[in-house]
């Protein structure tokens, strides 16, 4: 009966790129050699010394499957709702792996591994979009970005400017400086900007929605990498007067003697760390990453030489800190490394720049399938939003909630579509009002051009067209070999009898036995059945039984050469044979023999079943391949097959 794994090595392996040559036809149709070669190659492990014998075989069973696939189009199986649900399913389960642009994602990769290997000092100068009194006035925004870009050519020192001048609110006390960042450690286009800007100069600046920055590259340094610490953490409470302040200080002096007199430091953190998450886990921290922390806590734990040393107290804006160095975790300078790579790679799909990726989707879409768009203008749009939206009065306007809004490709979008979508996203997810409407159809026409490219995949991926292509030939073969061939074998019981008793001689027992076979999951399991069994070969089924989740038993009538670990042995009742491992996956089988028949002697209809069955399938396939033959010829190109079997 024929398997799934025997399948793959029949079928099609789906349409590729290149000069077409026709190897075949059948009938009005015709295969291609390219298609034929790659199945070739891909399912035939066997070596040989005579590479056109083999593809002459293998070339048969191609054909054969083809035949048959063909069949079960015409007949319209493809269109079977258990077929197109089996198809849906594992579109839906595979389509995401492939909603990327594998140079786009090689690139991010590599970039974001090159840029963790060094850390940055970064300096800020922010200036908002917004005025004091809240509203927006890039006019004046401008005007102030012209006047620090000014000064800082002139030679002005830019920490006194940003001190002066930064909307950042935290400027005023740390006057711009943000301290060290690395990869991931702030969004992607302001780390774009970052690892562009040379040691000592300034960036240019960059517009970003809620205004301009400025950055200055203070400096560079071999990347940290993580660090992992503990914590004793005396926060001070809001609205904490002095007395309370110096009443912590001084708790802090003495836990850090304490500690240097040989104090255990989880059960002071435990005791006393307001850092409630750390101080239930002895006081550890989650692994410290460049950037991540405050500038001055980040350099306490900096400066410490050595795994097992100590800070003295420090004061940061949450209270006081003592911080123990456990482990430095050097940063991984091996651009090969899996476990990296594929932590680099998560974050790279959580973070923005992941968005360089979906650009290129939806730059593909809008050059291959097109935007087409209504003749009517953005204002008369907006003013007929505002009267779904707003509540406005509508405009004299012909637009209407069925008209045509654009088409992207094939599929067609109104205007309603347009305000269902303007309904749900309008407003910023920092709540702080609704986002214009030339930005809102931006996302929205993104997001279309983006589900467009999923929906449409196999137009734009030939990989994943001939991965959904195998998969339906795949289950098209199955179906209508359960139908011509495996049913018909199973339920014609008058013509496997009328076949057994025609060729009664031929279904016989060569030397056999009566056996149990243990199949195990694990090579040590199978020992120690081995020993057990042997020891007391009357307990079998207790045995088996107290390890069934890793084993099978299978107890049956086999022929001698069926039975594992006998080999060239001689078998004789009681026998527990030795294990047989599988060294590709560790598991193993072995065998306990109960009964010997030591000559050859005739199967009986019941025992001879499965081999008539088998039989019995092979008899039908043969007619009805014949058949098929009939009604596709096939037609061989010998100069092509001759070409590709050199």
């Amino acid at each position: 009966m024929y398997t799934r794994f025997l399948l793959l090595i029949l079928l099609c392996c789906g349409m590729l790129t290149g000069t077409a040559q026709t190897l075949f036809t059948y009938g009005k149709y015709s295969a291609d050699a390219k298609d034929f070669m790659r199945a070739y190659s891909k399912n035939n492990t066997q070596h040989t010394t005579d590479k056109a014998q083999a593809i002459r075989e293998y070339l048969g069973l191609y054909i054969n499957s083809r035949l048959k696939i063909r069949e079960a189009y015409e007949r319209g199986y493809d269109t079977l709702p258990q077929i197109r649900g089996e198809l849906s399913n594992l579109r839906s389960q595979i389509v995401e792996t492939y909603m990327n642009d594998p140079a786009t994602s090689a690139r991010l990769l590599k970039e974001a591994f090159q840029r963790s290997q060094k850390d940055i000092h970064v300096a800020h100068i922010f200036i908002s979009l917004k005025s004091a009194s809240g509203k927006i006035d890039s006019v004046a925004a401008k005007t102030k970005r012209d006047e620090i870009l000014q000064r800082l050519q002139k030679g002005e020192d830019f920490f006194t400017l940003a001190e002066k001048y930064s909307d950042d609110p935290s400027a005023k006390t740390n006057k711009g400086d943000m301290g060290f960042i690395t990869v991931f450690t702030l969004p992607y286009e302001f780390e774009n900007v970052i690892y562009s800007t040379a040691v000592g100069k300034n960036s240019n600046p960059w517009r970003s929605k809620i205004g301009y920055h400025i950055f200055r590259n203070l400096g560079e340094r071999k990347a940290l990498g993580k660090i992992k610490a503990q914590q004793i953490l005396l926060a001070i409470p809001p609205g904490a007067d002095d007395e309370k302040k110096k009443m912590l200080a001084q708790l802090a002096d003495s836990l850090y003697k304490l500690i240097k007199n040989g104090a255990v430091f989880p059960e002071l953190a435990a005791t006393y760390s307001n850092d409630y998450i750390s101080a239930a886990n002895n006081g550890i921290m989650p692994d410290i990453s460049v950037g991540q922390y405050d500038p001055v806590f980040e350099e306490q734990v900096v400066s410490l030489a050595k795994d097992g040393d100590e800070t003295k107290p420090f004061l940061t804006s949450h209270g006081w800190h003592i911080v123990r160095r456990i482990l430095m975790k050097p940063v991984i300078t091996d651009p090969n490394d899996r476990i990296n790579q594929q932590e680099i790679q998560q974050k790279i799909v959580a973070d923005s720049r992941s968005r360089a990726s979906r650009a290129f989707i939806t730059g593909v879409v809008e050059k291959k399938a097109g935007i087409k768009k209504s003749n009517f203008t953005d204002a008369a749009l907006w003013a007929f939003t505002d009267s779904l939206l707003e509540k406005k009065p509508q405009p004299p306007n012909k637009i209407t909630e069925s008209s045509l809004l654009y088409s992207i490709g094939k599929k067609v979008f109104t205007v309603i579509d347009w305000i269902a979508y303007a309904q749900a996203f309008r407003y910023k997810q920092d709540g702080s009002g609704t986002k214009p409407y030339a930005d809102l159809m931006a996302d929205f026409t993104e997001q279309n051009l983006y589900d467009y490219y999923r929906d449409n995949l196999e137009d734009f991926n030939p990989e994943f067209k001939t991965q959904m292509s195998e998969f339906m030939d795949g289950n098209l073969f199955f179906e209508i070999m359960q139908q011509e061939i495996w049913n018909k074998a199973q339920a014609d019981s008058a013509a496997l009898v009328a076949l057994f008793e025609k060729n009664k001689s031929k279904y016989t027992w060569k030397q056999s036995a009566d056996a149990v076979i243990f199949f195990c999951s694990e090579q040590n399991i199978a020992t120690s059945v081995h020993d057990q069994i042997q020891s007391n070969p009357a307990s079998w089924r207790k045995i088996t039984d107290s390890v069934s989740e890793k084993l099978v038993a299978d107890s049956s009538r086999y022929e001698w050469s069926q039975i594992p670990g006998l080999g060239k042995s001689t078998p004789v009742a009681g026998m527990v044979t030795d294990p047989l491992v599988n060294k590709n996956d560790n598991t193993a089988s072995l065998a306990y023999i109960i009964r010997i028949y030591p000559d050859n002697m005739p199967r009986n209809y019941e025992q001879a079943k499965g081999l008539v069955i088998n039989d019995y399938q092979e008899l039908l396939e043969e007619n009805w391949v014949a058949n098929l033959k009939k009604k596709y010829p096939v037609k061989i190109n010998d100069a092509v097959l001759k070409s590709i079997s050199k």
